[in-house]
């Protein structure tokens, strides 16, 4: 059985929406919202990994727990890994579920879909991925295409990750869904490593897993979460989420 942690790694630069996870919904931080759903989850502990002490301060003040990290990191995964080696040094928790902070509308269901394949011990991670139905996205670059392989009902192997329109043919194409669960040996390994020439042309930071031979799995869910990147999307959750009753 594992033991889950989940992880939200927040930071306040954002050229498109300054003090993002600090924006306001319903009288709340964005970031207690994301706090919220990946608490509704049952999981496990919720941790937000942050540069910024007015984060922390907003999620102690709803009773959360949030860790300082470097202000330095080069990504959300090595702000996560330093934050569970100080949450967890004995390393109790040997999942580490990332959540992004940006989603204050995930569906509490689509973060524990991530967990269970992880009981297949070939596996290093798990992530998420949608059918794409909509023609603009197949060929925006914005939408990352999983390319992956069925082996259960609802189930995929990730064969690579990729901006393009891929693969070709007739057949569904897959939206990639940034949320990971690691499981903790392969994060560890995973932050220890350079970042990899596909991962650099891609801008894509999982190629990096792929290219060190390490396997992903995809579980499939039924919608994408909304990413809050500008003003509009900011709209777009404060509406979504106007009516939805708070979990204490």
């Amino acid at each position: 059985m594992s033991d889950p942690v989940i992880l939200i790694p927040a930071r306040m630069a954002s050229t498109r929406l300054p003090g993002k996870p600090l924006a306001d919904i319903g009288g709340e931080p964005m970031i207690v919202h994301v706090w919220r759903r990946a608490m509704e989850t049952g999981l496990g502990p919720v941790v937000v990994a942050t540069d910024t002490p007015e984060i922390i301060a907003a999620i102690e003040k709803v009773g959360g727990i949030a860790v300082l990290t470097r202000a330095d990191h080069p990504s959300g995964s090595d702000r996560i890994f330093e934050a569970v080696e100080a949450f967890d040094p004995e390393g109790r928790h040997d999942v580490v579920v990332n959540v992004q902070g940006d989603l204050p509308t995930i569906d509490p269901r689509a973060i524990a879909a991530s967990v269970p394949p992880l009981s297949n011990p070939a596996v290093d991670i798990v992530t998420l991925a949608v059918e794409i139905h909509r023609e603009e996205e197949k060929t925006d670059p914005n939408v990352v295409k999983a390319v992956c392989s069925e082996i259960a009902p609802g189930l995929m192997r990730a064969l690579y990750f990729t901006r393009a329109t891929a693969p070709t043919g007739p057949g569904p194409l897959y939206h990639h869904i940034g949320l990971y669960a690691w499981r903790r040996t392969a994060l560890r390994r995973f932050v220890s490593l350079p970042p990899s020439p596909l991962e650099i042309r891609e801008r894509l930071e999982q190629l990096r897993a792929l290219e060190a031979g390490m396997r992903i799995d995809i579980a499939l869910v039924d919608d994408v979460p909304l990413g809050v990147d500008a003003p509009h999307d900011l709209e777009r959750a404060r509406a979504i989420l106007a009516n939805r009753p708070k979990v204490h």
